[in-house]
């Protein structure tokens, strides 16, 4: 297919998902679900009809890293408030790192010993399972809690704890991913976790510098429009500089210039204006993670679910008995931290059903490394998982909710 036929046959799906749209949510099934059935729904048509898509997995990681997760990190991080965060920084912080990681280390081991195939699939390619997997994905969630009238906070720690989670497994697996194809000088564990170091909070530091710069520049700009079109280039150039010429986390640094940015324009700009810059970064948000399912629709193979079904089984499961071990056995010890408040059961019951895995976790399953001899095994794993938390976990969330008493109104 040339490039004019495949933009087409991508905006006709689009376009497709679109109408379907209220259907899906007549029904209760997340918009993300039906991206991902049309697009498998139409590339098994053209399958049929021997029509190359034009989806090459060399393509994948420039494509996701360098266009899609940009924008999809600027935006969450610009439309989460800044005051309300700090005010949760603990718990976020604490389920986002060392509650991310133990969910990496858990759900490897699982994997590991139970796929019990050391040659074929080592501990390199489980930690890179583990990692993918821990990535959450609130979306659908938190559109969800919007409709119910969730309490505010219980939005924040799910939100925050997704932000900063996607970023710390974006940095895990990028470094996974460099000892797997033995692309960097990382030898051992101390090297790991210095690199691990560096890469994070140089990100940080990255972001934190542009971000005020920006922010500097903000108040002196009056028309709207190029304030949106300003905020685009810092989320491009933060990534860019921090990944490409820096080495170090892109993501991190998004992160950080989103929070900075949006806390600006929340404040200085009045609130017509605030409302434009919030829908056009909604807009971008929306159309790179309808791409992203599209593509991933386009990718799944009935290969996966007949040839690594134990696998993907395995997977679900060790995913739901990590965050089971993070969310009902380590989190109850931050009450005991002075000035954190509480976080009682039935939030963290939200928080273990909510874990849902979605765009970052397909991201990086699409830009595993095809030398890898595991990537098929691992990206089958990641996209079994993801169909399980969408069509299961999000669907039946809603009773949950209602079920604890945590909704203001029924859907």
């Amino acid at each position: 297919m040339t490039i004019q036929h495949i933009i087409l046959l991508f905006m006709g799906m689009l376009l497709l998902a679109i109408a379907i749209e209220p259907l899906a949510e007549k029904i209760h099934l997340p918009f993300t679900a039906a991206l991902l059935l049309i697009g498998f729904v139409v590339s098994e048509i053209l399958v049929m009809f021997s029509v190359d898509t034009g989806i090459r997995w060399d393509n994948f990681h420039g494509l996701i890293f360098f266009v899609f997760l940009p924008v999809l990190i600027f935006e969450a991080a610009f439309n989460l408030n800044l005051r309300s965060l700090i005010k949760n920084i603990i718990p976020v912080l604490f389920l986002a790192i060392p509650l991310m990681l133990l969910s990496t280390a858990i759900i490897a081991a699982l994997l590991y010993y139970g796929i019990g195939y050391p040659d074929g699939f080592p501990w390199v390619a489980a930690l890179l399972s583990g990692a993918l997997l821990s990535a959450t994905d609130p979306a659908a969630i938190l559109a969800l809690f919007k409709k119910l009238g969730v309490p505010e906070r219980l939005s924040i720690l799910a939100d925050g704890e997704s932000l900063f989670n996607d970023a710390t497994a974006i940095v895990l697996f990028t470094l996974l991913i460099a000892i797997a194809t033995q692309s960097d000088g990382t030898t051992g564990i101390a090297d790991a976790i210095y690199a691990f170091f560096k890469t994070f909070f140089g990100g940080m530091l990255v972001g934190g510098i542009l971000g005020g710069l920006v922010f500097l520049l903000l108040p002196l700009i009056k028309n709207v429009i190029t304030r949106g079109v300003v905020s685009l280039i810092s989320a491009y150039i933060s990534f860019i500089l921090a990944e490409g010429l820096l080495h170090v986390s892109g993501v991190m640094s998004v992160l950080v210039v989103g929070l900075l940015l949006g806390h600006a324009s929340r404040n200085m700009l009045e609130k017509q204006q605030y409302g434009f810059m919030h829908e056009l970064w909604e807009y971008k948000a929306y159309v790179a993670n309808a791409m992203l399912f599209l593509i991933s629709g386009v990718t799944i193979q009935i290969v996966m679910f007949t040839d690594q079904w134990l696998a993907i089984l395995m997977g679900i499961g060790a995913s739901m008995v990590a965050r089971l071990v993070s969310i009902m056995g380590v989190i109850p010890l931050l009450n005991y931290v002075p000035g954190v408040t509480p976080i009682d059961l039935k939030y963290r019951a939200v928080m273990y059903w909510g874990n849902i895995r979605g765009a970052v976790t397909l991201a990086l399953a699409l830009s595993l490394p095809i030398e890898l001899p595991y990537w098929w095994t691992i990206q089958s794993i990641a996209y079994g998982v993801v169909i399980f938390t969408i069509f299961i976990q999000a669907t039946t969330m809603p009773l949950l909710i209602n079920g604890l008493g945590l909704s203001k109104r029924h859907v």
